[in-house]
């Protein structure tokens, strides 16, 4: 498969490949510390009222996707989910490029992203793409953990 994606953004009717694309992706990284689905086709639908989504898609398959929301000048950036067998190719710094892409054209300033701290390799692979942390945020409590957990706030001035 190309690693050479449409990019659009998403549509309601696109909230089942979006769910599963998220399961997936999210069960190999974070399975070591929590059981279970990320999220659920309810929950994207209701992600895709308060901001949307940006996909990828090659050869009619999904490929990638990442959630963007506006938030007074500013962008949540998160779920950037890759297929698993198509990570470590370049997609994920694709939709991210295009996600502060779209972001910037709406008028956003800054984009604000939250990694699990349990998730290593997170950090430096924002910082490099100019993120620099701000802080942490305790762990949804209604989200049992196999091992306890925060999430390191970061920020990119668009």
């Amino acid at each position: 498969m190309t690693t050479n994606p449409q990019i659009r953004r998403a549509v309601v009717n696109d909230a089942e490949k979006i769910t599963t694309l998220i399961n997936a992706a999210f069960r190999i990284a974070e399975s070591f510390f929590i059981d279970g689905n990320r999220i659920s086709t309810e929950e994207v639908k209701e992600l895709l009222v308060k901001g949307d989504f940006l996909v990828a898609e090659a050869e009619g398959t999904l490929t990638s996707c990442v959630y963007i929301e506006p938030r007074d000048g500013r962008t949540y950036l998160g779920l950037l989910s890759v297929n698993p067998e198509l990570q470590r190719t370049g997609l994920g710094s694709q939709l991210l490029s295009a996600a502060e892409d779209y972001s910037r054209q709406n008028g956003s300033r800054f984009m604000d992203i939250y990694v699990v701290n349990l998730r290593e390799e997170l950090p430096q692979y924002y910082q490099k793409r100019g993120y620099i942390e701000t802080g942490t945020t305790p762990f949804p409590e209604n989200i049992q953990t196999k091992l306890p957990c925060f999430f390191i706030n970061m920020s990119k001035a668009l």
